[in-house]
Order: structure tokens, then C-alpha cells, then sequence
């Protein structure tokens, strides 16, 4: 089961819901009695995996808490101590995320129990539903319990039993979730920071000696999602090595070799006197497809009918089963092989790795995220999906891959979520009775994830065509509600509805051929500034899911219009000459709140350029990169200042996914402004150099619009 990370949502969160009972209420003097948890798997409570076990506190139980929770003396005579339930409780929970009500509370007691025990205390990472329910409804009449459940339409039957008052924190927790993601509030380090500045409730807390019901950070954020790949450090040799190896005997011939390795389809043999595995590693040798290409290319084919002991190494370098792949892999480096032989604990060979096999396992981790949006069936499942983005952005980061493919990854990933949204809204649909689509369509992502460059903080850009239809009638309501049920999902899998309205549940973003081919010939001809927004997305446009056939075509006229009205591409243009300079008077950065937005003085001024400029000159490429890769190629156009936009773009983009990861870490919204204070010294004047080349633009518009 995937751990919790800071980006996962609330809404697909594996967690335990957790309750404690005890002797008492003062957390200096409080016993645990009874411990409680209820499984929440993607987000959803599993009442049939369940904790439940009484604890023998080793002191006299008083009569007014046996009032509350029926436990009494007599009951707990067979009952573990602290010292035994804490630990079968912690192997249940599996290092998952804690949820509970007033948990703060049941911390300070834990601590307490544990150091009573002997313990090695470790606070688990924890949200208490009291402290969430605060922050979506601070006017409740009280805090308690009862009051939540009852605004939340939660049962609250079985009260105090630990595992039933688990239950309830744990439906409270699932209804909360879309609550706190309209205030923006969508992931566990969000709703740990939203916790933390609830500032009057803790010092409440703190005053009763209750500890903080989540872990606070600590120092800078900046490595919370950071990641040496951790596979290395997670999964031993036998996981990824062959069962049973192919060995042959060693007077074979090369060429019998060749084809053996062939038809197994391996690309090493192991070789030993009797052909048999099983025996000890100092029996075998081990010949490779290399050097059977380089046998042949040294000797021709003569080299062929030799023996292949003649040119297979000895001994075998082998590593055990029970190895990390960290521990492989550096033997592999160390004496530069790229196969190993594997034994088992007794020194016997027991398989064969090669440096490919660990490249197979390690692509489980994308085949693993692809798996998961397309089985995805609810919302939750979705949101899980795209919430391994800021990971994968992040160990993308460390190694130091272009940061414009790192935006093409998230972009992929944005648009097979969208197409799944797709799926599970027809889906719906038919359930609902509403049939299939009457005519063929095809969904569009357009702006920046059209264009293969979304970063973190993506919403949404879409629309919908369609065969054939008028604008209100059966096709287009058809389409209306399936738009606004693909939007929602998407909506609440943590990928926002878009502020501007560019969705295909709003009609401007939804219809026919025919209507669209009238909207984009309208927009070129009229080019009012109106328009230019609709525009500015409309041609970032991308196929996702439905006829793709369709938009290509779409695409296609769209393009062609364009390049026809020399005007429609001035006044595209002239949009990005007006953008505000990104400098104060005395030469520093604009900054607000601390922050530069790099989109408004870089991203869209260079993706808004690139676009007017290809269109201009009939270059239907997709990316800001491509397009100006291929403008710089014409005759007489600035190829150096067209190239310096293009680096520029590209770190730029690398800035604010680095500043959207730890952003991700410490909890706070995300967007396109960064801290420039954050960067080192050397980066502040890459940044001031490359907001310099953005400068020039207006008049890169003027002199490339027109060269020929």
C-alpha cells in the first residue's frame, strides 16, 4: 500500500481512523484502556479491516470512566499491556497516515504509555477531524464530537468504543474532504498547514497538555518531496531476477550459444561442466551476447564454430537473493559487468540479473501509474493518480532532466486523466440511462497542456466537437451534461475547474463541426481583443479522447485560417506587448508578497510570442519550443534572439516546478509565483538575464511578423 506523502490527497488518502478509551481525561494521569482503527483505503472506509484490542493499564479502572465506556477491571484481566498492543497496532497501521477526533489529546497519552513501556516513541504523521471541521466551519455551536457528526449527517451509534468512535472520525474525515478542497485545501501538507495556523485552538491545547495533533515541519521544506529514487533503497535482487536460469554445458559451440540465448531470449548464458543449475557459483561461467559480437567481429564466421568456453568469463560475479538493488547495481559499476548471477543464502545459484532487468523494474513505477488512471472508477482513484505527479516532477528535478520534458510528462499524464474523467462520465451516463453519444466527438485539452507544458498547478482547458448538431439542440444538451459531469470529476480529483470558464460545460467551448469551423472563422476574421484570449488557447489544442480524426481537422482549418489575415496575427502579437516589467526602478524584482510571477513576466509573453509568430508564418507545430525552433529557421528572422527566448523559457519553467515542489512540501497553494530569495546567487542572475530577453519581445513582434 502507498505511504502517505505531502501530495496526497484527502480525498484518496490511505489512513487508519483511530480512537483510544481511557482511564481518564488529564493526560498526566491517563491510562490506555482500549485502541481502535478502521482502515481507509483511496479514501474510502473499510469497515470490514479493522483494529480492535483492550489494554490492561495495570491500575484500578475509576467507576465514572466505566460510566462512559462500559470497560471495566474484570474485563481487561486477559487484556495485553501497553507495551504488546502498541506495537501489533503500529504493524497494522503500516506507517499510514492517523486520522481521529481530538487526536491531540491521544498523542500526549500515547507519548506517555510509551515511555511508561519502554517504548522508542514516534509521533505518526496524524489530522484530527476537530481541528479540519474548525476550518470549514468555524460557527459549529461547539467542537464536540456529536456536534460535527450532526452537521456532517454522520451516524454516531456505538459511541465510545474506540473502534466506533474510529468509524465516525473516519466518515467525518471522507465528508470533510470536498469541504476543505473548496477552500483549496486538497492535500495532507495542506491540511497540515491550515492545521498549524489554527493558532487560538492549539494554544487551547497546548494549555490542557495536549500535544499538536500533526507534525510540525521543521526547517526548510524544500526536501519533503525530494527523492534519491527510492527503488534502489526498497527492493532486494530476487524480486527482479529470473526464476530459473538457462545454463548450458561449456564444450558447446558459439553459434549453438547464440541461438540458445535466441530462443530464450536472454542475453547472457551460464555455463558449467554437467549444464546444470543449482550447483555453486564457482562452477559456472557466463558468456553475453557482447562477447559473442565481439568474438565474431574479431575472428569472422569462423569464430562461430568455436567453443564458447573460450570466450566466457570466469568466475561468475554474483550477488545473493536477499541484495538490494543498490547493493547490485554498485557491484555491477565496480566491475563494469552488466550480468550477475544470483545465490541464494547457501552460495548456490539460484538465477541471473542483468542491468536491463533492473531497468524493467524500475519502469514499474510509471506502468504502475498508468495502471492506476486507467482502472481508476471513481474521482479519489484519479486524484491518487495525479498526485504521484509532484513526485515524479520532483526525482525528475534531482536528476536534472529538461525541465520542459518534465512539463511534457505532467501534460501526458493530465491529458490520460482527462480522457479517463471521459470514460467514467459515459460510463455514468449510460448507467443513468442517458445512452451513448449520438454522433462521434472527440474531447480537446488546450493551452498549456495542449502544448505539452503544464506544470503543477494545472486546471482545466477543454472542450468538445461533435459530428453534427445545432448549437441547444439534442447532440449539444447530449454533450452538455456529458462535459459537466467529466469536468466535475476532474474537478474533484484536484484538477480545478478553470477560473476563465474554458470548459466544454460552457457552450462556447462545445460544438459541432460546423459551429466551430464558423467560431474560429469568426474569431480570425472580426479579431477583436476580445477574442484574443479564446484564441490564445484554442491553438494549443490537443486530441484526448473520442475521434481524433476530428480535431486534426479542426486544427488543420484553424491553421490555415490564421496564416491567411495578416491582421488576426498582428493583433495576436501586439497582445504581449503590454505586459509590465518585472523590475523596480532601482534595477531589483517586482516582487509581491515576496514573489515574482513568472508567468505573467515570462511563461505566457514567450508561449504567447512563439504562438502569434508560428501562426503568422504557418508553423502548426505544438510546443513553445518547436515553434520556436522553427521560426528561428526561416530566412531573415532574429535567429539569436528567437534561440535566447527559447532558453529563457526553459529555465523559467524549471524555477517554478521547483518552487511548486516545495510549495507541495510546506502546504501552500500552488501557482506560478516564486520566491526569489530562495535562489542562489548565480540563479537570481540567470533569472534577471533571462527576464532581460523577455524585454525584447514587443520588438521581436514588430521586426519577426513581417520577415519573410
Amino acid at each position: 500500500m502507498r505511504p502517505v506523502t505531502d501530495a496526497t490527497p484527502l480525498i484518496a488518502a490511505n489512513a487508519v481512523a483511530f480512537d483510544t478509551e481511557t482511564t481518564g481525561l488529564d493526560v498526566r494521569e491517563a491510562r490506555i484502556l482500549q485502541l481502535g482503527g478502521v482502515a481507509l483505503v483511496n479514501g474510502r472506509l473499510q469497515p470490514g479491516d479493522a483494529f480492535e484490542t483492550l489494554v490492561d493499564p495495570g491500575v484500578p479502572v475509576p467507576p465514572r470512566s466505566t460510566a462512559i465506556h462500559g470497560i471495566t477491571g474484570q474485563m481487561l484481566r486477559t487484556a495485553p499491556g501497553f507495551a504488546d498492543a502498541w506495537p501489533r497496532f503500529e504493524a497494522y497501521r503500516k506507517g499510514r497516515l492517523l486520522i481521529g477526533y481530538a487526536l491531540g489529546f491521544d498523542l500526549a497519552v500515547l507519548e506517555r504509555e510509551a515511555h511508561r513501556a519502554g517504548l522508542l516513541w514516534q509521533a505518526p504523521r496524524t489530522l484530527c477531524v476537530r481541528m479540519l471541521a474548525g476550518l470549514v466551519n468555524p460557527h459549529l455551536p461547539d467542537a464536540s464530537l456529536e456536534a460535527i457528526a450532526a452537521w456532517l449527517e454522520v451516524d454516531t451509534s456505538g459511541r465510545h468504543t474506540a473502534t466506533a468512535d474510529a468509524r465516525i472520525a473516519g466518515e467525518i474525515f471522507i465528508a470533510l474532504a470536498p469541504h476543505l478542497a473548496e477552500r483549496g485545501i486538497r492535500t495532507v501538507a495542506e491540511a497540515e498547514r491550515a492545521s498549524s495556523l489554527r493558532s487560538q485552538a492549539l494554544r487551547q491545547q497546548a494549555e490542557a497538555g495536549w500535544s499538536e495533533p500533526f507534525l510540525r515541519r521543521t526547517g526548510a521544506p524544500s526536501h519533503a518531496l525530494e527523492a534519491i529514487d527510492p527503488y534502489a533503497f526498497r527492493h532486494r535482487v530476487r524480486e527482479a531476477a529470473t526464476g530459473e536460469p538457462v545454463v548450458a554445458h561449456e564444450d558447446l559451440a558459439v553459434l549453438e550459444a547464440a541461438r540458445l540465448m535466441a530462443k530464450h531470449r536472454i542475453s547472457s548464458l551460464l555455463l558449467s561442466a554437467d549444464g546444470r543449475s543449482g550447483g555453486s557459483i564457482a562452477e559456472y561461467s557466463i558468456v553475453t551476447e557482447r562477447d559473442v559480437l565481439r568474438a565474431v567481429a574479431s575472428g569472422g564466421g569462423e569464430a562461430l564454430a568455436g567453443r564458447v568456453s573460450a570466450i566466457a568469463s570466469k568466475p561468475v560475479i554474483a550477488v545473493q537473493g536477499d541484495a538490494f538493488f543498490y547493493q547490485a547495481l554498485g557491484l555491477m559499476s565496480r566491475e563494469k559487468v552488466r550480468h550477475l548471477a544470483v545465490s541464494d543464502s547457501e552460495g548456490h545459484l539460484s538465477g541471473v540479473i542483468s542491468a536491463r532487468d533492473f531497468l524493467k523494474f524500475r519502469a514499474g513505477a510509471a506502468v504502475d501509474l498508468q495502471a492506476r488512471i486507467e482502472n481508476a472508477t471513481t474521482p479519489a482513484d484519479l486524484a491518487g493518480a495525479w498526485s504521484r505527479v509532484a513526485v515524479i516532477a520532483s526525482a525528475l528535478l534531482d536528476e536534472e532532466i529538461d525541465a520542459r520534458i518534465i512539463a511534457e510528462i505532467i501534460s501526458g499524464i493530465l491529458c490520460s486523466i482527462t480522457a479517463n474523467a471521459c470514460r467514467m462520465a459515459l460510463q455514468e451516463m449510460q448507467a443513468d440511462g442517458l445512452g451513448a453519444p449520438p454522433v462521434s466527438y472527440a474531447v480537446m485539452v488546450l493551452g498549456s497542456g495542449g502544448r505539452g507544458e503544464s506544470l503543477l498547478a494545472a486546471d482545466q482547458d477543454n472542450a468538445v466537437i461533435f459530428a453534427e448538431g445545432a448549437p441547444g439542440g439534442l447532440e449539444d444538451k447530449w454533450f452538455a451534461v456529458f462535459a459537466e459531469k467529466f469536468t466535475d470529476y476532474l474537478h474533484t480529483a484536484a484538477i480545478p475547474l478553470c477560473r476563465g470558464g474554458v470548459m466544454a460545460r460552457n457552450p462556447a467551448w462545445r460544438g459541432s463541426v460546423e459551429t466551430w469551423r464558423a467560431r474560429v472563422d469568426a474569431w480570425v476574421a472580426k479579431a477583436r481583443p476580445q477574442d484574443l484570449l479564446n484564441v490564445d488557447i484554442f491553438y494549443d489544442l490537443r486530441a484526448v479522447y473520442g475521434e481524433e480524426a476530428l480535431v486534426t481537422a479542426l486544427a488543420g482549418h484553424a491553421w490555415e485560417k490564421g496564416a491567411e489575415r495578416v491582421e488576426f496575427a498582428k493583433l495576436l502579437g501586439e497582445s504581449v506587448r503590454n505586459v509590465g516589467s518585472p523590475f523596480t526602478l532601482f534595477g531589483g524584482f517586482r516582487q509581491e508578497n515576496g514573489r515574482l510571477d513568472l508567468k505573467l513576466h515570462g511563461l505566457f509573453p514567450i508561449a504567447a510570442l512563439a504562438r502569434a509568430l508560428a501562426i503568422r508564418h504557418h508553423l502548426p507545430h505544438a510546443s513553445t519550443r518547436a515553434r520556436l525552433e522553427a521560426l528561428a529557421e526561416l530566412p531573415a528572422m532574429p535567429r539569436s534572439d528567437l534561440l535566447a527566448l527559447r532558453d529563457a523559457h526553459r529555465f523559467l519553467i524549471a524555477r517554478v516546478l521547483e518552487q511548486q515542489v516545495e510549495d507541495i512540501a510546506a502546504g501552500i497553494p500552488l501557482s506560478n509565483h516564486i520566491a526569489v530569495d530562495r535562489l542562489a546567487s548565480g540563479q537570481q542572475k540567470t533569472l534577471k538575464d533571462a527576464l532581460r530577453t523577455v524585454a525584447i519581445i514587443p520588438e521581436l513582434v514588430r521586426s519577426a511578423m513581417f520577415a519573410n
